[in-house]
């Protein structure tokens, strides 16, 4: 039987989240809530309901996994601890330094409520998580690198939009190669925020805007580029829309460390992910996760969990002699 997916917000993420459930036979989409006019959504699915978010508690008995797709700033902290009440739900908050705090209020509702929230899933957090703690238990004495890019941050872009006299932008985050390379050699270094990535920026002015003011506003914006060598461009608004309407991303999760008696030996993990489209990977792992949920929730567990609580087998499809056969 598919399991009966859910969404709650169908801007980017929302949309990538109905495409990966497109790749996994074993889901169907049941109905997307937005807060918008549902009249004026349109989605992919044959079949599916597009309704109000309001109409959401009424379809509890109808849906295994609500998938949330609303943002980390304001969204979730709120919509995870209260549609986990209804719902067994995934989602992707991202404040790092918040998690702690959004687990405990996702857990006291979840364990409330007899259902599995999986909180924080997505590529960092989530698959960069997991790497991370794959090589701190591997190799207990080293380093960890995080580098992040090319990619297009959305946070950085939206401080761009915010100063006066810019109509549009888009900020790539890049890694620093020779900061890379120098984590490869095992020499375990040590960098200043600096070091490690640079910022591209990509920005249409408004007509009659002062372009030296706002380069300057922009390289001297504490907390995003001042502490970073940032590069401005201004293009056309023509340009930015053909040569940068994507979102791409993706990073480096690097563990550098040593074994032997005397420490002589030394090795390096890396991940990497180049993505062409960050909002659609992220949709397909939290696809990935809804599956562990509905599982956990089949078992009778409840409670928050990250993706350090899940068995890799409960993300696949697949049984575990085939995974077995196939994969081990």
């Amino acid at each position: 039987m598919s399991i009966r997916i859910g969404i709650l917000g169908y801007g980017n993420l929302g949309r990538g989240v109905e495409c990966a459930i497109r790749q996994n036979e074993d889901m169907q989409l049941k109905a997307v809530f937005t807060r918008r006019d549902p009249a004026s959504v349109s989605i992919l699915t044959e079949g599916a309901a597009v309704c109000h978010v309001d109409d959401a508690p009424g379809w509890k008995d109808r849906i295994d996994v609500l998938i949330l797709c609303g943002g980390s700033a304001t969204d979730l902290p709120e919509q995870t601890p209260e549609y986990v009440k209804y719902f067994n739900v995934i989602d992707s908050f991202d404040t790092h330094a918040k998690i702690p705090q959004h687990f405990e209020k996702v857990d006291a509702a979840a364990r409330a409520n007899s259902h599995v929230g999986i909180i924080s899933v997505g590529w960092d957090p989530g698959m960069f998580s997991l790497n991370r703690l794959y090589g701190n238990v591997i190799l207990p004495e080293g380093n960890d690198y995080t580098f992040w890019g090319k990619g297009v941050s959305q946070g950085h872009s939206d401080a761009l939009r915010r100063i006066e006299g810019v109509k549009n932008a888009k900020q790539y985050t890049i890694p620093v190669e020779s900061a890379l390379e120098a984590v490869r050699s095992g020499s375990n270094p040590e960098f200043t925020t600096r070091e490690k990535h640079t910022r591209e920026c990509f920005v249409v002015l408004e007509e009659g805007a002062d372009a030296a003011r706002v380069e300057q506003e922009i390289k001297t914006m504490p907390n995003y580029f001042a502490d970073y060598d940032t590069t401005v461009h201004f293009i056309s608004e023509e340009e930015l829309l053909t040569e940068h309407s994507g979102i791409p991303h993706g990073g480096f999760v690097l563990r550098s460390g040593v074994t032997g008696l005397d420490k002589e030996h030394k090795h390096l993990v890396e991940y990497r992910l180049k993505l062409d489209s960050n909002p659609e990977f992220t949709s397909s792992v939290l696809a990935a996760y809804a599956r562990a949920a509905h599982r956990l929730a089949g078992e009778g567990q409840s409670g928050c969990k990250t993706v350090f609580d899940i068995a890799p087998a409960y993300l696949s499809p697949k049984s575990g002699a085939e995974l077995r056969a196939a994969l081990l």
